[in-house]
């Protein structure tokens, strides 16, 4: 059973597992903490105390009524933290999750202690840049279909489009397990609330001056190359930032090459 924590109006789901420093998990869109799970398994629980939660509307954790935005989840990630007496933490965070613990990094640079992100999704960042713009344009297309769908309820077929033509590639629903897929459209209309946050994509780059911790940037061979433009911007504004790139794998590479994720996550917050 999970445990829970009250943070910002919600109860936040959470499951520690491992011996050693803590290091807080934090996971993108249309999934919750067993997203981790191949991680875990993969050995971060040989090296760290791990916390993985449900970020609200997700999961087991609660959600309020009204639109949210991306600062609520900001806040819940920073209570959390306090809550469980891990100020500052190991973060490593994946997607919407890596933009969440980077927006919080801007805000509250005293909670971290090392940040390891994989391709945020900060489409802002790269606003200014025709060749990303024009990479992105098909996916935008696709995500805002996916939208569409949400809106008129149809939660699969949503599920669907993002994870064959924004997140894993063509055929890729299929081969997912059955729970995966459950868990996509379960979260479906929490992705539809993350969408129409009017500031989502977006990232003032200049508070990360002020982050002292050592930043891992990640990505994928197989991603889009706008991912790699995102984290040029981030390398540049972060002071202590590293790069790495991990062959062969794409968006969600804890849970595909989890040994090698894992492998570099640990070397990283070892030197941290």
């Amino acid at each position: 059973m999970p445990q829970m924590v009250r943070a910002n109006g919600v109860d936040l789901a959470y499951e520690t597992v491992g011996a050693g420093e803590p290091l807080v998990l934090v996971h993108g869109s249309w999934n919750d903490h067993n997203s981790w799970r191949p991680a875990i398994d993969a050995d971060i629980r040989a090296s760290f105390t791990a916390v993985a939660y449900d970020r609200r509307g997700h999961g087991d954790s609660g959600t309020e009524p009204g639109q949210g935005t991306r600062t609520q989840d900001e806040d819940d990630l920073a209570a959390l933290i306090e809550a469980l007496g891990h100020a500052p933490a190991h973060v490593a965070a994946n997607s919407f999750g890596a933009s969440i613990a980077l927006g919080l990094a801007a805000r509250r640079p005293e909670l971290f202690r090392s940040l390891t992100v994989h391709e945020p999704p900060l489409v802002g960042v790269v606003a200014d840049d025709a060749a990303s713009m024009a990479e992105l344009q098909p996916t935008l297309m696709s995500m805002d279909a996916a939208v569409d769908h949400l809106r008129h309820g149809e939660d699969e077929a949503a599920a669907r489009i993002f994870v064959e033509e924004v997140a894993l590639g063509p055929g890729e629903w299929e081969k997912l397990p059955d729970a995966l897929r459950a868990t996509f459209v379960r979260h479906g209309q929490t992705f539809l609330d993350e969408q129409q946050d009017a500031r989502w994509a977006e990232l003032d780059l200049r508070p990360l001056a002020r982050l002292d911790a050592p930043v891992l940037l990640s990505g994928g061979t197989e991603s889009p190359a706008w991912f790699s433009t995102v984290l040029d911007r981030l390398a540049a504004a972060l002071p202590r930032a590293r790069r790495q790139t991990i062959e062969g794998a794409a968006h969600i590479p804890h849970i595909t090459h989890a040994r090698e994720y894992v492998a570099r996550l640990t070397a990283f917050v070892r030197d941290a």
